[in-house]
């Protein structure tokens, strides 16, 4: 008679002849600080309870050529210890290590689901939900990429992005020695052009953001697996086509020996003007300027409206439970900004409307957190601005927005309030009214493309909350584009210098 499998979760200490079905999620090797090597790995059975098992060093020749990712395969006895792993990958309060008996034998299963990862929520890490000897599976698209540092005597490569999920959530990301020069080498590759998701496993927690771990961290980019690839179709048809850039912060430390600097990256493909000159514009155009916000446009709806928890549609009734256009079936809609402040420049004013990622970058918080907090203090009304939201005026910043002459009003679409950053955009690129055309193509290179690609972006532009996806990145950072649809990579370089190819991101010392 053959010998019942046994299921995963009911492994225990109590004796040593268990049989278990299993996959192979994932195997790793670790070498210690004497030099010593075993091997790591996952296993799961056809319900989908997993645990952790581990083969000492004395097991290692027998097993290493034998186990494959991913393969199915029938494990007889193995010894039960207590899951003391310092960094655990799974919530079994047990780990199992093979013995000198322990045998296994490669089976084709049909019954095992598929491998499969387990993301870890990025809302989860940023309210610090995360256990302390967790390693955990993120997956999410790069954004921006805030500091890059060689291998300089004392220093290892480390390479720091900002990730978005599909909520709108964004964290810190530090790739560490391989795993950010493989970014580079990625990053910096030609072919490669627009969004970039990456998928992380093994990722280390800690205050609000995560990095690889230094044994069976995997790191995967654009690679065509069913999550990458779902992930990707998700993002918005203008954030697949966009190539994450560096920041403002991030590009001062090498801006000197590159050919773009985040001012150029800035004012790209937008006219350069005065806030005065908004009034003459007739058709929706894509301008950069620099203002200061004055005093709330209070308007009937308030400082919010409740939206799809994926995408930033606006909620049919925020009551009630829908499927949203983009597939997220929505329990309870959640509060996103939509806040109108008049900015002014001199005498010149103009309504200026600013969105879930501008407003939560110069906060600090989501509109959901906001309004929650509200609520505990016994308001619900919300006609009534929070006091925090006074963090939003007199700032004065350098703007690109997309003007909409219709409605008397603009767009956010980027926002700086770095000072030096803030004084060059006024003193070199504003186009004043007495300025001549040759000054004006002198200060915004291919003026007559530039005009083009303003004039023929989605009219739908940024009054819609059907476009707008909830960022949360670091202050005082450039806030990414939302909506706009031209590759800097691909047609920017060609279309500010026909003479010089394209320049890659380089490796700086740290300072």
């Amino acid at each position: 008679m053959s010998r019942k499998v046994d299921s995963v979760k009911d492994i225990n200490d109590s004796k040593e002849t268990w049989r278990l079905v299993v996959r192979i999620l994932d195997v790793w090797s670790v070498v210690n600080n004497k030099g010593i090597e075993h091997l790591e790995m996952i296993v799961m059975d056809s319900l989908g309870d997993r645990i952790q098992v581990l083969i000492r060093h004395d097991h290692l020749l027998k097993w290493k050529e034998v186990i494959k990712e991913n393969m199915t395969c029938i494990i007889n006895n193995g010894s039960v210890y207590n899951n003391d792993f310092q960094w655990k990958v799974c919530d079994h309060s047990k780990k199992i290590v093979f013995l000198g008996g322990t045998t296994m034998k490669a089976i084709e299963l049909q019954n095992i689901p598929p491998k499969r990862y387990f993301f870890k929520d990025f809302g989860e890490i940023l309210q610090g939900k995360c256990k302390t000897d967790r390693l955990e599976e993120i997956i999410g698209a790069v954004i921006e990429i805030n500091h890059i540092q060689s291998n300089t005597p004392g220093k290892k490569v480390v390479v720091s992005v900002v990730l978005k999920d599909l909520k709108g959530n964004c964290i810190n990301c530090n790739l560490w020695e391989i795993y950010g020069s493989n970014f580079l080498t990625y990053y910096n590759d030609p072919k490669n052009n627009g969004a970039i998701v990456i998928l992380l496993t093994h990722a280390m927690v800690k205050d609000g953001q995560v990095s690889n771990a230094w044994s069976g961290s995997k790191l995967l980019i654009n690679e065509d697996i069913p999550e990458i690839q779902d992930f990707m179709s998700k993002l918005p048809t203008n954030e697949q086509k966009e190539k994450p850039t560096q920041s403002a912060k991030s590009l001062s430390n090498w801006s000197s020996g590159s050919q773009y600097s985040p001012v150029e990256r800035f004012v790209h493909n937008a006219k350069c003007m005065s806030l005065s000159q908004f009034c003459k514009i007739k058709h929706e155009t894509l301008c950069v300027t620099v203002a200061t916000t004055l005093k709330f446009a209070v308007s009937k709806y308030g400082w919010f409206y409740y939206g799809c928890t994926r995408c930033s549609s606006n909620a049919p009734n925020p009551e009630k439970a829908y499927e949203c256009s983009c597939g997220q079936k929505v329990e309870q809609p959640i509060p996103r900004y939509k806040i109108e402040i008049y900015v002014s420049n001199g005498e010149s004013k103009y309504r200026f409307v600013f969105w879930d990622s501008e407003c939560a970058a110069i906060l600090g918080m989501i509109a959901e957190f906001m309004h929650n907090s509200m609520v505990e203090n016994g308001e619900d009304d919300p006609m009534v601005y929070p006091d925090e939201l006074e963090m939003l005026l007199n700032k004065k910043m350098a703007f690109r927005v997309k003007v909409h002459p219709t409605f008397s009003q603009a767009s956010v679409w980027k926002l700086c309030d770095d000072e030096a950053f803030v004084k060059e955009i006024e003193n070199d690129y504003i186009v004043e009214d007495n300025q001549s055309k040759t000054e004006y193509a002198k200060l915004v290179p291919n003026k007559e493309n530039l005009e083009t690609s303003a004039q023929t972006l989605s009219a739908s532009g940024e009054n819609d909350p059907e476009s707008i996806i909830l960022m949360t990145p670091t202050k005082d950072v450039v806030i990414a584009d939302k909506g706009e649809e031209v590759d800097f990579e691909a047609s920017g370089a060609t279309q500010l210098s026909g003479t010089k190819p394209s320049k890659k991101l380089k490796i700086e010392p740290s300072s």
